[in-house]
């Protein structure tokens, strides 16, 4: 059985090209990327540790060895933070992965007040798992007729996997299934894994399953739209994060002034108010 660093680092040296490394090229081979005999030897350790931890028999590497697998890999930055909390809960040190407690679910007062301030710009609350806890009119005006908020408690992972309209209201769908796959790693707690294995995963099939494994951290470019109404938005992503209650306020900012038009345009269509679920 192998591990979530495991698969992590596998996943990385295969998708290396040696040339970018400055190392030659060795010719077709079965497999892609780096030999494992390359990275074990540019991070100093041996090819039977590192046999050990792509396996998952060994869930403990060091601090120095989690930085030297970083380095021999020449990862940037969000790929080294993501390659150190893997190890963290792979080694059992990161108690996120494994608390009882449901996820709030509920939004405090303070940080509804904020979004309501947001008003009518676009924004919601949510948390790791995608439920959309509050969102302001702007968000329901761009989200309107596309499904998402559909559902008595609409969630942005459910609606990307099982609801085939989120594929064309996302120009860039493969991009945001890696996104919200990604969000799921850093669910809060054991009742996400619940809700995962009972209702996610055996309704989002292999798109998600493998997304999970390949540990594809998402390098958060401007979203695209395109809504029902005709409308083509782009749409710059701001996020808060609130650890207290391990929810984010995300605010989408227009990228540009076809979007701004459209936005009040489709802004001019809605009425409402603050929603909070």
């Amino acid at each position: 059985m192998g591990s979530p660093l495991g698969d992590f680092i596998r996943a990385r040296r295969d998708s290396v090209q040696p040339q970018s490394l400055g190392m030659p090229d060795w010719g077709r081979r079965r497999a892609p990327g780096l030999r494992r005999s390359d990275l074990a030897a540019r991070a100093g350790v041996s090819v039977e540790y590192l046999t050990r931890l792509e396996q998952g028999r060994d869930r403990n590497p060091s601090v120095a060895v989690v930085n030297a697998l970083a380095d021999a890999l020449a990862l940037d930055l969000p790929d080294r933070e993501h390659l150190r909390y893997l190890s963290k809960i792979t080694g059992g040190e990161c108690t996120a992965h494994t608390r009882a407690e449901p996820p709030r679910r509920d939004v405090r007062p303070p940080v509804l007040r904020t979004l309501g301030l947001l008003e009518p710009g676009i924004a919601m609350v949510t948390n790791r798992l995608g439920d959309v806890l509050a969102r302001t009119t702007g968000f329901e005006a761009v989200t309107r007729d596309t499904g998402l908020l559909d559902a008595e408690t609409p969630n942005l992972t459910r609606y990307v996997f099982t609801d085939p309209r989120a594929r064309t209201f996302f120009a860039d769908w493969n991009e945001v299934a890696d996104e919200r796959a990604f969000e799921l790693w850093h669910g809060p707690s054991g009742a996400s894994f619940e809700w995962f294995t009972a209702e996610l995963a055996p309704a989002a099939g292999p798109e998600l399953t493998r997304r999970l494994n390949r540990h594809v951290v998402p390098r958060r470019r401007p979203l695209r739209l395109h809504h029902p109404s005709g409308c083509e938005l782009e749409l710059v992503r701001e996020t808060l994060e609130l650890p207290e209650d391990a929810q984010q306020l995300v605010v989408l900012l227009p990228a540009d002034e076809a979007t701004t038009r459209a936005v009040e345009g489709l802004a001019g269509r809605s009425a409402g108010r603050l929603r909070a679920v």
